[in-house]
């Protein structure tokens, strides 16, 4: 079992938003199928390439290695402290992820995927300096937003060159973009596009959110450009293009290469090499990939069409793509200051806190609005009201009138009943969420928890130990059993 958290981008800590579509559904999966025993590889790390990453050392006066490593710190930190249980968590600077996005590079262009062409490239009139797809902003050509970036819309999630935007300009200011024509390798994406649209089609099973994003973006397949103007990334492996220090492989594709290289990585961490094959060469190995919505195309057509490509390469199974956290009814964003930083939360609230209102109320099938009374009402009236007041009342009484879990006398129907409920609860929530479906898997488990407190306000073994401690004792074994269950 792969379990592939999208890779943060090292820009700066992580805020709720990004966690609630990348890191705690993907860790919720790992520790589920750890739980029942498959063997799992949760591998990813920070994503540190392209020019928005060389656009925010330049304003800090920094190199970008340095404002990579100290964004890196700042992520693995927050991580950390939200308990993820990532078995890699690496880098896409390492030597080892630049020798892996070289070799497939040069797989690709030995099998004739990627073509020379030249296009028209946005630069700062003033400085000359390559921008950032991220960093134009103009009206969407295909549904109209204003505020689309030179990457993708944020409206319609469409994929996008700055080039095409209507009154492209520089973000957070109206200065000019000026576009000239420069030599670049593309990927030719149309030469996969009947299999990738079979592919996806037959992945029925996908959030419907996933599979209509990707049907509509494999419909209108065009080269994409495969290398950049930039000087900060991985150079490209080919006589001629190696040298020169302003031409580098494109981060987009060296970033979702990541999966495959932290895999190897971890193999020779190891010291078994050849270990990720188990995972990347393995028929019966399953992918989960776990993303925010507007990562969905890049998982679902442009990494397959990477690893079709290069062949003899497991394909994704299941994609995990949730909507946007909003807050006050708008997406949370760093650059827009509409933000709640993981570190901030996690200065007052336990992990679990955070953890639980994501996973319960956040955007798994639809955008959803985060406020500060729902997280203090959902945390205290069901987090705490029901599943800690079980464990809590269940194990007290338990070691302080037994000191172990008591021997029980014979069940009575209603003891037996309940415990065949909660048994069968786990095969419930086991299809549940095997299949990504969170929120209907952690409701029914704390409904079942619910059950198991009006068995034991019922029951009362802290009254009946005074005159029936065989029963009292009783009591206390199921509810212990149901705890553990």
């Amino acid at each position: 079992m792969l379990v592939a958290p999208a890779w943060p981008y090292a820009n700066g800590p992580r805020h709720i938003g990004h966690v609630a579509g990348f890191a705690v559904p993907a860790d919720v999966l790992a520790r589920f199928e750890r739980l029942r025993g498959s063997r799992v590889l949760m591998a990813s790390g920070t994503d540190e390439h392209g020019t928005p990453i060389t656009y925010e050392a330049d304003k800090l006066g920094v190199a970008p290695r340095e404002f990579v490593d100290r964004n890196n710190a700042m992520i693995v930190e927050d991580l950390r402290r939200l308990g993820m249980t990532y078995d890699i968590f690496t880098r896409t600077t390492t030597r080892n992820h630049y020798r892996v996005t070289q070799d497939m590079f040069l797989k690709l262009y030995e099998k004739g995927y990627l073509v020379k062409k030249t296009q028209m490239g946005a630069f700062d009139p003033v400085s000359g300096r390559t921008l950032p797809d991220r960093y134009i902003e103009g009206k969407c050509p295909i549904c109209g937003f204003d505020s689309a970036r030179g990457d993708q819309c944020e409206n319609c999630g469409n994929q996008l060159d700055p080039i095409d935007l209507i009154n492209p300009h520089q973000r957070g200011s109206n200065a000019p973009v000026e576009f000239k024509e420069t030599e670049h390798f593309f990927f030719d994406l149309p030469a996969l596009g009947d299999q990738l649209k079979e592919w996806i089609e037959r992945h029925d099973n996908w959030r419907p959110n996933v599979r209509k994003y990707s049907l509509e973006f494999v419909r209108n397949l065009k080269p994409r450009a495969i290398t950049r103007d930039l000087d900060w990334g991985v150079p490209v492996p080919l006589p001629g293009w190696e040298e020169n220090p302003h031409k580098k492989i494109y981060v987009w594709f060296d970033a979702v290469i990541g999966y495959l290289s932290a895999s190897i990585e971890w193999a020779a961490q190891r010291g078994d090499p050849d270990a990720w094959k188990e995972w990347w060469q393995n028929d019966g190995a399953w992918h989960y990939y776990v993303m925010g919505k507007d990562n969905i195309t890049f998982h679902t057509v442009l990494w397959p069409a990477i690893l079709m490509g290069a062949g003899n390469l497991k394909l994704p199974d299941e994609i995990v793509a949730s909507e946007y956290l909003n807050m006050a009814g708008k997406k949370l964003s760093t650059s827009r200051g509409q933000v709640i930083y993981v570190r901030d939360v996690l200065e007052r609230y336990d992990p679990d806190a955070l953890r639980y209102y994501l996973m319960i109320a956040g955007p798994e099938n639809q955008d959803t609005d985060f406020t500060w009374p729902e997280f203090v009402r959902r945390n205290n009236d069901e987090l705490v009201a029901t599943w800690g007041n079980l464990v809590h009342r269940t194990l007290v009484n338990a070691h302080r009138n037994f000191g172990s879990v008591p021997q029980p006398e014979k069940l009575t129907e209603v003891d037996e009943a309940l415990i065949k409920e909660v048994e069968a609860g786990l095969d419930r929530v086991a299809v549940e969420l095997g299949q990504a479906r969170f929120q209907i898997a952690l409701r029914y488990a704390m409904t079942t928890a619910a059950k198991v407190n009006v068995y034991l306000g019922t029951e009362q073994p802290w009254h009946t130990i005074k005159t029936d401690r065989a029963r009292a004792g009783t009591v206390l074994y199921v509810a212990l059993r149901c705890v553990d269950i």
